[in-house]
């Protein structure tokens, strides 16, 4: 490591000390809280453990989603047939709730707070302007006690371009309504539709020789941004009064996310190309889109890359079509259905289709064998789940949830695990993350984790 480097780290050191960010007490608890538990985000045989969040929009046909029996002695409803090879493979869950989806006084927004509080369980402030708040996601409370573990904490994708800004559902934010995964109350983790672009941040750009000069220049770059960045900041904190330190707080926080990320690229380097071939980029068919991401995500468990993905397969109140199917007319616009035969009959359509993708997800994961023979499958725990049950009801409870995988025998998947009274859906987080060896109190509205998974 070059004097250059040592002389930025001593000032940016230096610079965090001065300014006492609390983003130094946050990361001094994570590094203890993962000291503490060495067996996190391992199965009990050493393997690495796997967490995946995939989320569709708009709700299900309830009709034709919920499994006919309970427990192991339950059959598959017309939508999940294409999960009939997996059958032992996942389990069903019926009765949980989003109590924060709810209106609850704040009137209209209902597919804003679905994304908001699927993977948060907290209740979303109802603001078009910058001043969002919602609650630290499941996935990011896992990451931030991987940390350091793999060469990314967290890979975080969508089908969907990012919209951070604005107003896009009875006065929420877009930023509710395009993310999923949020580091902080205040701070979406905004995802990556480009599938070329997460093949390249996964493994660099080139071949050979080539990819290893373009991810030094890569590096390069980002040093010297890096640089620019602190210098600004430190002319800044000169010029600002009290009110505004803040805004420099946050913007540190920033920095500071990008010179981690500097870090753990050059603590692991690169890893070794994969056969996969880097996609080329956006495909014209949302069908590939959808499953060229699904790839990376296989890839990124494969190499082990990360532990922990999200993956936004369409942001909710998507209004896209399926005319390869027959299906011309909008799936928001279908979803308020007024219990139309014909288009809850095209809902279920488009139920297959997402359907069709998550097995094709789990046959990827099945088919990936560890180093010991054993399938990433079993060594992962995948949540397939949408934040509206019956969309024209804008229904937050008995949401549609699947739980696949065998968490490296920590699940009991093979059957529908029904309710007898409605539950916090962050009970289920909280479940998976004793699972996964990771310390968290609660997650949102979170009751305790949930029994019999």
């Amino acid at each position: 490591m070059n004097a250059e480097y040592l002389s930025r780290r001593s000032f940016l050191r230096s610079a965090g000390f001065l300014l006492g960010l609390p983003a130094f007490e946050s990361l001094a608890r994570v590094k203890a809280s993962a000291a503490a538990t060495l067996s996190a985000g391992v199965t009990a045989s050493g393997d690495p453990l796997r967490l995946a969040l995939l989320y569709v929009p708009n709700g299900v046909n309830v009709e034709r989603w919920t499994p006919r029996g309970q427990g192991a002695d339950f059959s598959l409803n017309e939508t999940m047939l294409p999960l009939g090879e997996f059958q032992r493979d996942v389990q069903v869950v019926s009765g949980l709730e989003h109590h924060h989806g709810w209106a609850n006084g704040d009137g209209g927004g209902d597919h804003a707070r679905a994304s908001a509080t699927i993977f948060t369980g907290a209740r979303p402030k109802k603001t078009a302007g910058t001043d969002i708040r919602a609650g630290i996601s499941v996935d990011q409370v896992a990451a931030r006690q991987l940390e350091g573990r793999t060469r990314f904490a967290s890979l975080e994708l969508s089908c969907d371009g990012v919209r951070q800004a604005g107003n896009c559902d009875s006065g929420y934010s877009c930023a509710y309504q395009f993310n999923v995964s949020w580091r902080s109350e205040t701070q979406p983790v905004a995802p990556e539709s480009n599938p070329r672009l997460v093949f390249e941040r996964l493994f660099g750009r080139g071949t050979g020789g080539a990819r290893d000069v373009a991810v030094e220049r890569s590096n390069a770059r980002e040093r010297s941004l890096l640089d620019f960045l602190m210098e600004d900041a430190s002319t800044l904190q000169k010029q600002l009064g009290r009110n505004d330190q803040r805004k420099l707080d946050e913007y540190l926080t920033g920095v500071r996310e990008l010179e981690r990320r500097i870090q753990q690229a050059e603590k692991f380097g690169l890893p070794k190309a994969p056969s996969h071939a880097a996609p080329s980029g956006i495909p014209e068919s949302y069908s590939e889109h959808v499953r060229l991401m699904l790839d990376m995500m296989t890839l990124a468990f494969q190499t082990d890359s990360t532990r922990v993905a999200t993956f936004m397969l369409a942001h909710d109140g998507s209004n896209r079509n399926f005319s390869e199917i027959g299906v011309t007319s909008g799936h928001h616009e279908l979803s308020h259905h007024q219990n139309d035969a014909g288009k809850l009959e095209q809902i279920g359509r488009i139920d297959r289709v997402y359907m069709d993708h998550f097995a094709y997800f789990l046959k990827r994961l099945r088919d990936t064998k560890e180093a010991n023979g054993k399938s990433l499958l079993e060594n992962s725990m995948v949540v397939y789940c949408s934040g509206l049950s019956d969309a024209n009801r804008h229904a937050h409870n008995n949401l549609p949830v699947i739980l696949a995988g065998h968490g490296g025998g920590a699940l009991q998947p093979g059957k529908h695990l029904a309710l007898s009274s409605p539950l916090p859906m962050t009970n289920l987080y909280m479940s998976l993350l004793g699972r996964m060896g990771i310390e968290a109190e609660r997650l949102g509205d979170s009751t305790g984790a949930l029994q019999g998974v």
